[in-house]
């Protein structure tokens, strides 16, 4: 068994060596905590478990595992660096989680074989033989009067092919035929003559699962055949099963009313036994068809089908299928499937695919292409801010790649393995931008959730938080981000309570901060807060040098995205995007790379200058006056498109590619303005 030393004895600590004392995973060998009255330091010293203030003085050749319960970085890195090859440092997180599966593991095995007790114990109370093989033929269940009628022991033919235990049995025929045989005479070896029925058994799917025998000897043959061709009776003998079942079961006769529902079925719709037993199908349902009606009157099954049944409307999933015995429907049975519950988890597991991408920290350095020595410098002013805690300002044009830069910092970062939450300031509306990056308390307006909302300040507690266009906040929302980078705490909407957080800021904006300061429009004193350690990162064109590496970056990305196989780009093509003015930047060449791709022939494998759009090849652009007659080819609407395009080029320059000014001056929303810069490739949002 492997060795642990645990280190933390705190809350957190003593819980984690209860665990791993009571689920006996590993041996803890020792406990080390600074405070000699630490309750996991108590809790040891009762079971016998060295303990010491030093956590260095318990680390011994023979450790096999560490965990880390105090939370503190610098203790973990201390850990990673003391550890030997062999050892392994576990986080106190992860140990928790290991040890509640484990716990959990042995929950479900001992309730698994208290259930497969209870089913055994049914089996064999039975007056009946039963015998069950599986799709290979293999006796897979064989109960107390299968042993006494046959002569066989149960733990001597489990696992056994039937017809080596039963060589006159027709259970294979069955099985492959997919065809129940009723009320079959057959002589066992020990020349016992029984009544049989054989029945295949099959999955929801419509799979084969086995076959099932059920027998009786001679004597009990005419009460046998009056049980099977008389459904009250097969009722009464299935009673018990459907009982217990944890699926809600409900069964009508052949006029619809209703003669059986279970515990699982009353749970689940609110209504008694008294309010469906010998009422029609329709009583239980509050919205659709009755699918027990629809089955008894076209006697097929049907699977899947959603509708709402009970007083509260429960939204459910019904497979219902028909009684048929001797060929005389006798009624219906359906199974009813809770999907709320689906639902909710569903939700659940949207809502954890969010967080997973939201947090996630994609890049790295490697990831940021630039040979030039303006983006070399800036690389390394980034690199080496990212070993501070200082609060970075990420500052250029649209399209240069800050937000990349703000991944790979966070990457570079004693942070790294902590959250990293994205936010953009400018698309999230002004109303909901502070109960987002702060959160809220319950009943602090209308709509609120139950409980509260978490913010994402609160969210990349201990990692790094990357606010986008910072340039774009209200002189409100200014100084509620102020007070968080002073006081290192933030208080909800509707909450008095402050709450510390520990976030490491990168903040990006494309705007001159200094004109908006002298404007009014930004807050001096958060200026010289965020500007702590600011990062330049220049745009495509004063590093023209970059244009070739990007392209081939970009070339591999687009073959894998669109499914090209793009090899190369001509020097003529080169020597035209290198004489281009980019004003997108690094976004605007992968938006003229794509387009020239995807309308390559597939035979084509070089990206040459006639791919490339006019307005980059420097072909002349018609004017507004002379547009259908000197190009009669181009239509009014792309005419219109075209000048669209430029107008919007020139509000985005005009006003430095501030998105909410531009959107302003041209008199439409923000939403229109940046589906009109996707639309025609003009600084799209996103990053390198």
């Amino acid at each position: 068994m492997q060795k642990v030393l645990l280190v933390g004895a705190g809350k957190g600590g003593t819980v984690l060596l209860k665990m791993l004392i009571e689920t006996k995973l590993m041996k803890v060998a020792a406990v080390a905590d600074i405070d000699r009255k630490a309750p996991g330091i108590v809790y040891a010293r009762e079971q016998g478990i060295p303990v010491n203030t030093n956590w260095k003085m318990l680390f011994t050749e023979d450790i096999d595992v560490v965990m880390e319960a105090t939370g503190d970085p610098q203790i973990m890195e201390e850990l990673l660096k003391a550890r030997s090859s062999r050892t392994i440092v576990v986080p106190s997180t992860v140990a928790l989680i290991i040890a509640n599966l484990v716990r959990e593991t042995e929950q479900l095995i001992t309730r698994l074989k208290e259930q497969t007790g209870k089913y055994t114990t049914i089996f064999d109370s039975t007056n009946d033989g039963m015998i069950v093989i599986d799709a290979n033929e293999d006796i897979i269940l064989f109960n107390r009067v299968a042993e006494n009628v046959t002569g066989h022991m149960r733990n001597q033919v489990l696992g056994k092919k039937i017809r080596e235990v039963i060589p006159s049995t027709r259970l294979p025929e069955v099985l492959y035929s997919q065809e129940s045989e009723y009320n079959q005479e057959q002589i066992l070896d020990n020349g016992l003559k029984i009544i049989t029925t054989r029945i295949p058994i099959m999955n929801e799917d419509g799979s084969l699962r086995g076959a099932l025998s059920i027998f009786k000897d001679i004597s009990d043959a005419v009460q046998l055949a009056e049980e099977i061709t008389n459904l009250r009776e097969i009722e009464t003998m299935l009673t018990a099963i459907i009982q217990s079942s944890d699926e809600a079961i409900s069964v009508v006769d052949e006029k619809g009313r209703g003669i059986l529902v279970n515990p699982a079925y009353t749970r689940m719709t609110g209504l008694k036994e008294e309010d469906i037993i010998g009422l029609p199908a329709t009583t239980d349902i509050s919205e659709g068809e009755s699918m027990h009606l629809r089955v008894l009157q076209t006697r097929r099954a049907v699977r899947g089908v959603r509708m709402k049944v009970g007083n509260s409307s429960k939204d459910v999933l019904v497979n219902v299928a028909p009684v048929i015995v001797d060929g005389k429907l006798k009624g219906s049975v359906g199974v009813i499937h809770d999907v709320s519950e689906i639902k909710k988890l569903t939700a659940e597991l949207n809502r954890a695919r969010q967080i997973i991408r939201t947090l996630e920290a994609k890049y790295t350095f490697l990831d940021i292409i630039g040979e030039s020595e303006e983006m070399k410098l800036a690389i390394e002013q980034a690199k080496l801010g990212a070993k501070t805690p200082a609060t970075v300002l990420l500052r250029g044009e649209s399209g240069t790649g800050k937000e990349l830069f703000a991944h790979a910092i966070h990457n570079e970062s004693d942070r790294k393995y902590n959250k990293f939450i994205r936010v953009n300031c400018a698309a999230i509306a002004e109303n909901l931008l502070e109960s987002e990056l702060f959160g809220y308390e319950e009943g602090a307006f209308s709509g609120a959730k139950r409980g509260g909302k978490t913010g994402f300040f609160e969210e990349a507690n201990n990692g790094s938080i990357f606010l986008d266009e910072i340039g774009e906040l209200s002189p409100q929302m200014q100084a509620k981000l102020l007070r968080v980078l002073q006081e290192k705490e933030i208080v909800r909407v509707g909450g008095t309570k402050p709450i510390p957080v520990n976030v490491r800021v990168i903040a990006a904006t494309n705007i001159k901060i200094e004109k908006a300061m002298t404007e009014g429009a930004f807050r001096e004193d958060l200026y010289y807060r965020l500007n702590r350690y600011p990062i330049s990162i220049p745009p495509l064109r004063q590093r023209k040098g970059d244009i070739i590496p990007l392209c081939v970056h970009l070339i591999r990305k687009i073959n894998q995205d669109y499914g090209k196989n793009i090899e190369e780009i001509s020097s003529e093509a080169a020597q035209i995007l290198h004489s281009h003015d980019w004003p997108g930047n690094v976004r605007e060449l992968e938006n003229i790379l794509g387009r020239a791709m995807i309308f390559m022939l597939p035979s084509e494998r070089c990206i040459n200058a006639a791919h490339l759009p006019d307005f980059v090849s420097g072909k002349p652009a018609q004017s507004r006056a002379g547009i259908g007659l000197t190009q009669p080819e181009m239509t009014l609407s792309e005419a219109m498109e075209r000048t669209e395009k430029d107008i919007i080029k020139a509000t985005l320059q005009k006003f430095e590619y501030n998105r909410t000014r531009t959107a302003k001056s041209l008199g439409i929303s923000l939403r229109s303005l940046y589906y009109k810069m996707e639309k025609y490739g003009i600084a799209k949002p996103g990053t390198q």
